[in-house]
């Protein structure tokens, strides 16, 4: 998984450095080159990348729940 993250990143990157180098040379689809390589970016390697990153439930300790809050609250009175 990690290896495919790897590779589309290398691929889309590179899809922007073209559709860069095209809007600066004025090519007539500059635009659409530049912009399906934004919404693969988006669509394709981003939910790829936040699959792999959050599958083993590491995210939990970033969700604000009523026990953490509670903590909070307790630690100002403190």
């Amino acid at each position: 998984m990690k290896t495919l993250i790897k590779i589309l990143f290398a691929i889309f990157l590179c899809w922007m450095a073209i559709g860069a180098y095209l809007l600066n040379t004025n090519h007539s689809k500059a635009q659409i080159i530049m912009g399906l390589g934004v919404l693969f970016m988006a669509f394709i390697l981003m939910p790829i990348f936040i699959y792999y990153r959050y599958r083993d439930n590491k995210y939990k300790k970033y969700i604000i729940n009523d026990k953490k809050i509670k903590e909070w609250i307790d630690n100002s009175n403190e």
